[in-house]
């Protein structure tokens, strides 16, 4: 509760400066852009002629450059000041989404899609910072903020893709150029820069900060869990074969459940059973619920879809919090290293998912990610020792305030 009533007392989370509402309002938008291709995948592979695995290369550029991207966010960011950088981010993604809108071949818009990645990868890993920096009321309302951006972007982006989806697939590309154009303009006019810090960050080290331990192993944790994520919002469109209002529908109901599982279920399960309990068993129950969606009829694979947000929302925000409290390295250092890992991850289930179907069949894709889920929980459970001091299992009524670059999810 006190996070509660530090987010919402004092300067209250909805009495915050432009500056922070600007912010905030881009960083939906950018989150949208991580789902907005959902619901229009197999639009686009009948637009440009392309098969499954060729489409899902879109998330697999997104995020292979999303990985790279955070080992130079922090260098760039401590040089030029936050500001800088997420104009610099919101310029990128206006540029890239808009040249997606063009592409005439599938080829051309993996291509731009890697660019909106970068641009996406600088402008996320800075507004947290910046927020924080900016906000009212101290930390834990900008942090209740910024969950709720993430929640309010992943739960629309599949939504907004589908209505714009279902007059061309073109659309939503230029629909999210639009809206991030408007962020540029908003944060142009409303923010300040933001002292930059005392020591600038080299590229190696988020790297450095990885042989801790505990970090190394919630990163690699979250590399197995984040295969599962990505085969579920990648690849379950292809299976589900509906048209971009229905497909937009069911993610819009996955996000939903994601974003009240993040920000109201994953804090009271913590702290009740301990955060390391709720992983390990929220990793198994997605496990179980992606295998019965690869095997289960075209009824039982929409309800397991949108089943399967409480787990991630879950898992979401427990792996942000050991990521970002389980080392002694500064916080978005900490977060470049475990994202950078955990990212390739995001890059790999959309490209080998259509692959291993092509190989084998339909239900092994989700087999493979229900294994990945539990290898997961068994990193957690093997490495619950370097795992315990970010958990706060032995005092769990003690736990530190949730923290969150929330981009971890």
């Amino acid at each position: 509760m006190e996070r509660a009533e530090e987010g919402f007392g004092g300067g209250g989370i909805l009495r915050q400066p432009p500056a922070v509402w600007a912010t905030a309002g881009a960083s939906v938008v950018a989150f949208m852009g991580i789902g907005l291709v959902d619901p229009i995948l197999p639009s686009i592979a009948r637009g440009l002629d392309a098969t499954p695995s060729q489409v899902s290369l879109l998330f697999t550029s997104y995020f292979l450059i999303t990985a790279v991207a955070m080992l130079v966010t922090g260098f760039v960011s401590s040089r030029i000041g936050g500001r800088r950088t997420l104009l610099a981010g919101l310029a990128l993604v206006v540029v890239f989404a808009a040249l997606a809108g063009t592409s005439d071949s599938v080829g051309e818009l993996v291509g731009f899609r890697a660019g909106w990645g970068l641009g996406n990868a600088l402008f996320v890993s800075t507004s947290l910072a910046v927020i924080v920096g900016a906000a009212a009321g101290g930390s834990a309302a900008a942090i209740l903020l910024y969950e709720s951006a993430l929640g309010l972007g992943m739960a629309c982006g599949p939504l907004v893709g589908a209505v714009l989806g279902d007059a061309s697939w073109r659309y939503p590309f230029f629909g999210t150029a639009a809206l991030m154009a408007v962020g540029f303009l908003c944060i142009t006019v409303f923010l300040e820069e933001q002292p930059k810090p005392a020591r600038k960050t080299s590229l190696l080290d988020p790297i450095r900060a990885l042989s801790h331990g505990g970090l190394a192993s919630a990163a690699a944790a979250a590399f197995f869990y984040n295969y599962a994520f990505f085969t579920v919002l990648a690849f379950t469109p292809f299976v589900l074969d509906m048209s971009p209002y229905r497909s937009g529908a069911v993610f819009f109901a996955w996000g939903v459940l994601l974003a009240v599982s993040s920000v109201l279920v994953a804090p009271r399960l913590q702290r009740r059973f301990g955060s390391l309990t709720v992983l390990g068993a929220s990793l198994v129950l997605l496990a179980a619920d992606v295998v019965v969606l690869g095997y289960g009829s075209h009824t039982t694979a929409v309800v397991c879809t949108v089943l399967s947000g409480v787990f991630i929302g879950v898992n979401n925000t427990v792996f942000t919090e050991l990521a970002l409290g389980v080392s002694d390295a500064p916080r978005p250092v900490a977060s470049a290293g475990y994202n950078f890992v955990r990212w390739f991850a995001a890059a790999a289930a959309p490209y080998f998912a259509p692959k291993i179907e092509e190989w084998s069949d339909v239900h092994m894709p989700f087999v493979v990610a229900g294994v990945a889920a539990v290898l997961g929980a068994l990193v957690v459970r093997v490495r619950r020792g370097p795992l315990v001091p970010a958990a706060g299992e032995r005092a769990p009524e003690r736990a530190a305030p949730q923290g969150a670059e929330v981009l971890a999810g």
